[in-house]
C-alpha cells in the first residue's frame, strides 16, 4: 500500500468535484476547492475520522467494500478507479463484476438534464447517481445507508420511501420486475460476490422475496406510469422511462409529463422551488 501516494490521488480528486455536480450547495463561505472531507464522507457512507486519516498517509489498508464506496463517491473513471485500488494494495474489480461506477459522459448528461428528474441505477438496482431534479422529486437517496442504496432492497426490506404511491397490482409488478431484474443480474454475473450477498440477503430477510424467488416468478420492465405524493406539490403521475446503457449495464431513468398537463407544471415549478431547497445550505 503506497499511503502517500493513495492520499494525494485521493485529495487531489476531492478538489476537482464542484459540490453543485453532487447535490450540494457550493455557499459563500467555502474554503477548500471541491469537496469537503466530510461531504465525501457522507457520499460514501464512511466516517469522517477515516477520510481524514487516509488523505493524511495514517488510514489502514482500506477494504473493498470501502475502496469501491470511495472510488463512487468521487466519482472516478475506471482508470481512475483502478490506480486507487492499486495504491492501496488491492486487485482492481475483475471483469465478471457488475460495474458500480458510473462514466463521466454520462455524469454529465445527467447534470445537464435540468428540467427532468432522472437517476442512474445499476445492474443489480443499486441508485448511483441523482440529479437534482430526482432529489427534489423523491428525496436525497444518498442519505440512505450505502448498503440499502438499492431499490430492490428497499422494495422487499426497507421503508421503500421513495414517495412512490402503487396500487396493488403495481406492487405485485414491481415486485415481479425486482426479482427478474436480479435473476438476470446473477446469470450476467455469476462469480460477483455483491449480487449473490443481495439475493441471499432478500432470502433470508424477506418471505415475500423468498416465494417469488423459489416458484421463479419474475418480469421484463417495460415503459409505465408513477405516482408520487411530494409533500409540497401532492400527487403527481409521471412517465417512467428507462434508457439502457449497454457498455456498463446501467439503466438511466428518466421521469417526465405531457406538456399543458398538472403534472408538467408541477414539475416548472419543482424545477424552480424544489432544487433551490436541495442546495441550500
Amino acid at each position: 500500500m503506497d499511503r502517500a501516494e493513495l492520499a494525494n490521488v485521493l485529495r487531489a480528486a476531492r478538489a476537482r468535484i464542484f459540490p453543485e455536480e453532487v447535490g450540494l450547495s457550493g455557499g459563500r463561505r467555502r474554503r477548500v476547492a471541491g469537496l469537503r472531507r466530510e461531504e465525501v464522507a457522507q457520499l460514501a457512507g464512511l466516517s469522517v475520522d477515516y477520510v481524514v486519516r487516509l488523505e493524511q498517509g495514517r488510514a489502514p489498508r482500506p477494504s473493498t467494500q470501502v475502496l469501491t464506496a470511495l472510488t463512487q463517491a468521487l466519482r472516478l473513471d475506471r482508470d481512475e478507479r483502478d490506480q486507487v485500488f492499486r495504491l492501496a494494495g488491492s486487485a482492481p474489480p475483475l471483469a465478471g463484476r457488475i460495474e458500480m461506477s458510473v462514466r463521466p459522459s454520462v455524469l454529465r448528461l445527467l447534470q445537464r438534464m435540468t428540467d427532468l428528474p432522472a437517476l442512474v441505477l445499476s445492474a443489480k438496482g443499486d441508485v448511483l447517481e441523482q440529479n437534482l431534479m430526482a432529489r427534489a422529486l423523491i428525496g436525497d437517496l444518498s442519505c440512505w445507508p450505502r448498503g440499502e442504496r438499492n431499490l430492490f432492497w428497499q422494495r422487499f426490506i426497507g421503508s421503500g420511501d421513495t414517495r412512490v404511491v402503487l396500487t396493488p397490482e403495481e406492487a405485485e409488478s414491481t415486485e415481479q420486475h425486482a426479482v427478474g431484474s436480479l435473476r438476470t443480474a446473477l446469470s450476467r454475473y455469476p462469480s460477483d460476490p455483491d449480487v449473490r450477498g443481495l439475493i441471499d440477503e432478500l432470502m433470508a430477510g424477506s418471505p415475500r422475496f423468498q416465494s417469488m424467488w423459489q416458484q421463479g416468478t419474475s418480469t421484463t420492465w417495460r415503459a409505465s406510469r408513477k405516482t408520487f405524493d411530494h409533500p409540497t406539490l401532492g400527487l403527481l403521475v409521471l412517465d417512467c422511462d428507462t434508457l439502457l446503457l449497454p457498455d456498463t449495464d446501467q439503466s438511466m431513468i428518466v421521469y417526465s409529463a405531457a406538456a399543458g398537463t398538472r403534472e408538467a407544471s408541477a414539475l416548472d415549478m419543482l424545477r424552480v422551488v424544489g432544487t433551490e431547497r436541495m442546495t441550500t445550505p
